[in-house]
């Protein structure tokens, strides 16, 4: 199923920045995967990614054999690998540290439940956003949308 966050709706028609579902199957897949690769891929392509499924440890050897292929016939290299963490924080019942620092900046202090409550890509979403190599714009209104705020 895709699902698209409402922050996301600017580029969400032309895919011309990578999803947070796509971002959450690459970490899943461990592929490094930069905007500037991206934007070499056809609209066809980025769908394609969107699309496939990388659940299942097959879907994600599948999925992982398939993106590197990918970039290999559109750039003519390999796309950077990255260790897969064996436990992401996005499927831990404990919210991470940054997050709560990061959403105390925006008067925000998660609960327990309401960690519980969010779906995986949700967690994600909020995890990537608050780091701090990342711009944070959407960070606030992920929370809006979350009904974290």
């Amino acid at each position: 199923m895709t699902e698209f966050f409402e922050f996301e709706a600017d580029f969400v028609d032309s895919l011309r920045c990578i999803p947070m579902q796509v971002r959450c199957k690459l970490d899943t897949c461990g592929i490094k995967l930069k905007l500037s690769n991206w934007s070499h891929l056809t609209k066809a392509d980025r769908e394609a990614l969107v699309e496939l499924p990388c659940s299942t440890e097959t879907e994600i050897q599948a999925y992982r054999e398939y993106l590197q292929n990918l970039i290999l016939q559109r750039i003519g290299t390999s796309a950077a690998e990255l260790p897969i963490e064996p436990h992401p924080a996005w499927l831990d019942t404990n919210i991470p540290i940054n997050l709560q620092e990061k959403a105390k900046e925006f008067g925000v202090t998660l609960s327990p439940q309401q960690w519980a409550e969010l779906t995986p890509l949700q967690r994600f979403a909020l995890i990537k956003l608050s780091r701090p190599s990342h711009e944070n714009q959407n960070f606030p209104k992920a929370l809006k949308e979350f009904h974290l705020i």
